[in-house]
């Protein structure tokens, strides 16, 4: 899958947008409603599918992130992170890439169980957690080729008040999921 290939190899230094400024992005109409919603993807992935929704994680480990995700994070140049890119599936097909950036620091006390989230959504354990709270909104668009653009948001999520940024990619087959806000 090209778009699989030249996502996991995207440097994700993207020039990223608040949402205030989305129309400057001329983002479609579909894709705005996904890319702006504050509310749980996992939960939108789950209701669209049916409950057919799982994770399929592409790899987790140590590594380096690029500078704008540092610079978000606030960490110094250099420091590693738990770095982990998945992609989220309905009805088994891929509808999402995520990559989330977890500094060292954010791993200690109850937040260590981040490291061990395996093929659960880490949306699961986030909008679950009393402590949480999300940052800005962000979005950008990724020019895979010159007649492919994918959409992107991303944010910061704070547990306990530790940070860590969560990176979402809209593939091309949510294009043909119908969006449904969850009512609460």
């Amino acid at each position: 899958m090209p778009v699989r290939h030249s996502l996991i190899h995207a440097s994700f230094d993207a020039r990223w947008y608040h949402l205030r400024r989305l129309s400057a992005l001329h983002a479609p109409y579909h894709w705005q409603r996904w890319l702006t919603d504050r509310g749980s993807l996992t939960q939108h992935l789950i209701n669209a599918s049916q409950g057919h929704f799982s994770v399929e994680v592409i790899a987790q480990g140590w590594g380096r992130p690029n500078r704008s995700e540092a610079q978000i994070l606030g960490m110094p140049p250099r420091q590693l992170a738990l770095i982990r890119e998945v992609h989220l599936l309905g009805n088994q097909e891929p509808w999402v890439y995520a990559r989330s950036i977890i500094p060292a620091a954010t791993l200690t006390g109850r937040e260590r169980q981040l490291h061990h989230v395996g093929n659960r959504s880490l949306g699961s354990v986030l909008f679950n957690d009393r402590t949480m709270r999300r940052g800005p909104l962000e979005v950008s668009r990724f020019d895979i080729t010159s007649e492919q653009t994918l959409w992107a948001r991303r944010s910061q999520f704070y547990l306990s008040n530790k940070p860590l940024l969560v990176c979402e990619v809209f593939l091309p087959a949510l294009e043909q999921v119908n969006y449904q806000p969850t009512t609460s």
